[in-house]
């Protein structure tokens, strides 16, 4: 399954655990906040735990029946 993976920029404090956890997936840009590099780039299950890390709550996982994964 593939996750629509949206960040809350306005959320974002730049912890970055998504970026270390899913380095395939996330990254940050040149205003430090996350970004999505590839929602293709890991298996769903690193994906998940990725978006789970942010203390902040910043990452939103959509599955492909349109229904919201996370958080």
């Amino acid at each position: 399954m593939l996750y629509e993976i949206i960040v809350n920029r306005e959320l974002c404090e730049s912890h970055a655990e998504c970026v270390s956890m899913a380095p395939e997936v996330f990254g940050l840009d040149d205003e430090e906040f996350c970004v999505v590099l590839d929602p293709e780039g890991a298996k769903d299950k690193r994906i998940l735990d990725a978006a789970r890390a942010c203390p902040v709550d910043a990452i939103t996982l959509i599955d492909v029946r349109g229904e919201q994964v996370w958080p």
